[in-house]
């Protein structure tokens, strides 16, 4: 464990055995891993998933798709015994189904994603209104494993990252964020991933398995590729069936669960893809709701000054 007395957490991390103090221009020696937080990864900013916004878009493709389901059998039942009023009754229950709850998870504002601006070099966090941001050079932070015991559950590893930001205008008053959620991560795996943030920061946007820089983005996208939700589940499922059998030399391979699993992929298939879809829409309208400055210093062309440089200006 680094025993850093200056390190802002190294107080707080005293009492923990498994834990790292972390700075950006430390390596830890981990092999980078790329977690499924990530959701977006630029050439001007790389997007960690944050709160809620995981689930959103899964009640429109439970009603839209698990209604839609049932109207459908129900109006073509109807179409067959020529009852042209309850196709059209089914044709209106499937369109609410989908509609209201899409429209409802839309207009809902969304927790906004963890950025890492690499163009100014910093990080930005929102919460109820108000900007949190820390420089990434000089950036503290650390991860620690813990355990958990529930009532049903035998005990439970995880571990956290975390790091130190300030609000906007106001130095004085810091907060401790996750940067993605701890559940059932070891401390190694959050090592790999500081290390991916990282390479990111230091040697990005794209960069190979090493960290070093890259002039394609096929390594990282292939990382990003792999989340499983919203949709992927049986191009997943499809890909280790085909390794299953190139690894099988084309014998007989199929067993009965992954049978299963292909075809539960693809009856849900249209449910994910709706949860997909009403998940970018939100995301879309919610990118808006970042301060002026937040968003013009996310674009190719705009300020370079960090927000820790405008309020020293301020001072």
């Amino acid at each position: 464990m680094t025993t850093a007395t200056d390190h802002p957490f190294a107080q707080r991390l005293t009492q923990l055995p498994d834990s790292r103090l972390l700075r950006a221009d430390q390596p830890t020696g981990a092999p980078l891993m790329c977690m499924p937080e990530v959701e977006e990864q630029t050439e001007h900013y790389l997007a960690i998933e944050h709160g809620d916004s995981a689930d959103r878009g899964m009640l429109t493709g439970a009603l839209g798709w698990g209604i839609g389901l049932t109207c459908i059998f129900t109006g073509f039942s109807a179409y067959l015994d020529r009852d042209t009023e309850w196709v059209i009754y089914s044709l209106i229950i499937s369109l609410v189904a989908f509609i209201f709850p899409f429209v409802w998870e839309v207009l809902r504002p969304i927790p906004l994603p963890i950025l890492l601006n690499l163009r100014t070099r910093e990080l930005y966090f929102e919460q109820e209104g108000e900007i949190y941001h820390t420089p990434w050079d000089g950036i503290a932070a650390a991860t620690y494993a813990y355990g958990t015991v529930g009532p049903y559950t035998a005990g439970m590893r995880h571990a956290a990252l975390e790091a130190l930001l300030h609000r906007y205008g106001h130095p004085q008053e810091q907060v401790v964020i996750n940067l993605g959620s701890p559940t059932g991560k070891s401390l190694e795996m959050q090592l790999g991933f500081w290390e991916y943030l990282r390479a990111y920061m230091d040697n990005g946007p794209w960069f190979d398995q090493q960290g070093q820089p890259s002039d394609s983005p096929e390594f990282n996208q292939s990382l990003l590729a792999v989340r499983k939700r919203r949709g992927h589940w049986t191009r997943l499922q499809w890909r280790d069936i085909k390794e299953q059998y190139q690894a099988n030399g084309g014998r007989n391979f199929l067993s009965g669960s992954d049978f299963v699993l292909l075809v539960g992929s693809l009856f849900l298939a249209p449910l994910n893809a709706i949860q997909n879809f009403t998940y970018a829409m939100a995301k879309r309208r919610s990118r808006s709701q970042w301060p002026q400055m937040i968003r013009e210093r996310l674009r190719a062309d705009g300020p370079t000054s960090r927000l820790v440089d405008l309020e020293q200006g301020q001072a």
